[in-house]
């Protein structure tokens, strides 16, 4: 019996000990999963107030933005905020970007950790980067990290380089938050280069900078801290319909948890996972805020969740952040507005028509009575500001920024429409240029409406004082059948090949026109000239800025507002509707595809006809050799045909 109870007791004590050891096991595997919170965005576009929507609500706004951030980190005190770049350049509150830099500081207030440097932070190129990092620092406001590993000034521009050392930009970071370590590291697409032609920076390749600084970092952090860290990459290069720059990243840099990917403004609703890495975008203009939220574990992190958390009217304002904008608007209106005798909330005209969205004008080819708006008010300022009169104005998806809203549109409004660049004076804002093309060339021109937004969206261009068709079964480079000037009035008139034309356009948009040549691969030419005909030196186009009759530049965003002003309080009705300046349509009918044809479409069909010279060539010639070799059969055999 006594021995009976001794067994009993010691398979009591070893079940036991088991059971200990597995609620032991299970508590250390527990232990070892560390959840994550990324709270992120990108693309926000100096956007510190809400923007109206088509259906009259309103989303985004700062303000807003900072009650979710707290809410987040609230219940999760240990969480990351981080942005994708192109926090500047959108709103009047860009006009103190030199001079106050209003985005960073914000961002501070918000609580952000670490952004990136986007194309749009160069708009006022690097010496413009460089005062904004200046003031930055001395505002002595809280900071967000800037990292930027592959995008710097090129050897000899001092000012640039002390401006980024003043600031602390770095390549990566070490972060460690909540008993996690992160490596936190920023870069540059191929494409946010190319959109940003006057940065001065120096591109180094992506691909092979992420990889050399994830290999950096994570040893450094293996050797300090002894764990592997949690590595996220700020990328500023774009991921377009489930593909992209970042997703090009992705695979080719092994190592990266997680790439929060701006420049593209696309809206994820899940994350893209692609060797090993999680890619998330949240959209534009601070309309969203992403809530990724992870597993970190021994064999590396797990996706949990992603949110995107709208920032739109149920969310209230934070009142400090609220009243920290309230200071900043005033800043604006006394330091740029006052210049142009306006104020912030100015109702300039009011709006019963609905207009394209920005993301309807990217669409489609079609004419657009936004952009019919807009290359109206630059040929009406054109006539303003120059003795010679207009003949064609015109301006490019790719520098429409914002639509109106109907009712009472405001400066602000106007200024969020066209807000992007500056001008020679160094005042925010691209200035309207004045410029001659020959008759070829404004064909030309419009050729580039007709066959280069299929492969680049932001190249669609909107015209005044023009009208014209295309069929987009025909030709690249050959599609437009039918074009005509339009005068004053509604009449029409051939545009003659060898006679000089007027034309308004946008700084920027008139830089582009330099390039069409490469685009087309020589195919096309749109030279911009001077009044006498002589071809414009393009890094001289700056002398072609239309001035006031005080010297002043005539900003694209000005000559709108003034426009609007122009019509008596109420938008002219002709903006309720098109009026078939542009017709866009596709057919296959011979007629139509042959109409007024031009030098791609005679090759083409020179091509083709060859093509079926030489097949019927090699049939007539199979054809005879099979008779050939037939005849020489039937002979042998001594069968007669």
């Amino acid at each position: 019996m006594r021995r009976m109870l001794c067994l009993v007791v010691l398979l009591a004590l070893a079940l036991s000990l088991s059971v200990s050891q597995v609620w032991a096991a299970e508590g250390t595997a527990e232990g070892t999963a560390e959840e994550i919170t990324i709270l992120y965005t990108h693309d926000m576009h100096s956007s510190f107030l809400p923007k109206q929507g088509e259906n009259g609500h309103s989303r985004g706004g700062y303000a807003r933005l900072k009650t979710l951030i707290d809410g987040q980190r609230q219940e999760h005190p240990n969480a990351l905020v981080l942005d994708g770049g192109d926090f500047s350049m959108g709103s009047l509150f860009q006009t103190a970007y030199s001079t106050s830099a209003l985005e960073l500081r914000a961002m501070g207030q918000m609580g952000y950790d670490a952004t990136t440097f986007g194309n749009h932070e160069f708009d006022y190129r690097a010496s413009g980067l460089a005062e904004m990092l200046y003031a930055a620092v001395d505002s002595g406001d809280p900071l967000p990290a800037l990292l930027d590993a592959n995008y710097l000034p090129p050897q000899g521009d001092d000012k640039t380089w002390d401006a980024l050392y003043t600031y602390g930009v770095q390549d990566y970071m070490l972060l460690e938050r909540g008993g996690v370590h992160y490596v936190i590291f920023g870069l540059t697409g191929f494409d946010s280069d190319e959109c940003a032609p006057m940065s001065g920076m120096v591109l180094a390749d992506p691909a092979e900078t992420a990889q050399r600084v994830v290999n950096e970092a994570t040893q450094k952090c293996r050797d300090a801290y002894g764990e592997e860290p949690v590595v996220i990459c700020l990328s500023h290069s774009g991921t377009e319909n489930g593909k992209g720059e970042d997703y090009e990243l992705a695979k080719k840099v092994d190592g990266i948890d997680v790439i929060i990917s701006g420049h593209s403004h696309t809206t994820l609703e899940q994350p893209i996972e692609v060797n090993g890495t999680y890619i998330v975008s949240a959209g534009e203009n601070g309309e969203n805020l992403g809530v990724l939220t992870l597993e970190k574990t021994t064999d590396g992190v797990a996706l949990v969740d992603d949110r995107l958390l709208a920032v739109d009217e149920s969310v209230p304002e934070d009142p400090e952040m609220a009243a920290w904008i309230q200071q900043a608007k005033g800043q604006v209106e006394q330091d740029y507005l006052a210049k142009f005798g306006m104020e912030f909330d100015q109702v300039l005209v009011n709006n019963p028509y609905a207009f394209d969205t920005v993301d309807q004008v990217y669409a489609t080819q079609h004419e657009s009575t936004l952009g019919n708006l807009l290359s109206d008010a630059y040929y009406w300022a054109g006539n303003q500001a120059s003795q010679d009169p207009v003949d064609v104005a015109l301006t490019a998806s790719g520098v429409i920024r914002d639509t109106f809203p109907k009712g009472q549109i405001t400066v602000s409004q106007v200024f969020n429409a066209a807000s992007l660049g500056i001008g020679a004076d160094g005042v925010p804002g691209y200035p309207l240029i004045s410029v001659y093309l020959t008759g070829k060339d404004l064909k030309n021109a419009l050729e580039v409406d007709a066959s280069v937004p299929p492969l680049m969206s932001a190249a669609q261009l909107f015209y005044s004082g023009v009208s014209y068709s295309f069929n987009t079964n025909r030709m690249i480079f050959d599609k437009v059948d039918n074009a005509q000037l339009v005068r004053e009035g509604g009449a029409a008139e051939p545009i003659v090949d060898d006679q000089l034309y007027h034309v308004v356009t946008g700084l920027y948009i008139g830089q582009m026109l330099g390039a069409v040549e490469d685009t087309s691969f020589g195919i096309l030419t749109v030279t911009p000239r001077d009044a006498q005909g002589n071809p414009i030196d393009m890094s001289r186009l700056e002398d072609y800025i239309l001035h006031d009759d005080q010297g002043n530049e005539v900003k694209e965003w000005y000559a709108i507002a003034t426009y609007l002003q122009s019509m008596g309080g109420e938008m002219d009705p002709r903006y309720g509707q098109t009026d078939g300046r542009k017709y866009v349509y596709a057919s296959w009918n011979p007629v139509s595809l042959l109409k007024n044809a031009g030098l791609p479409t005679l090759v083409a069909i020179l091509a083709l006809m060859i093509v079926v010279v030489l097949l019927v060539a090699v049939v007539l010639l199979v054809r005879k050799l099979i008779l050939r070799r037939l005849r020489k059969k039937l002979y042998t055999t001594g069968t007669k045909m």
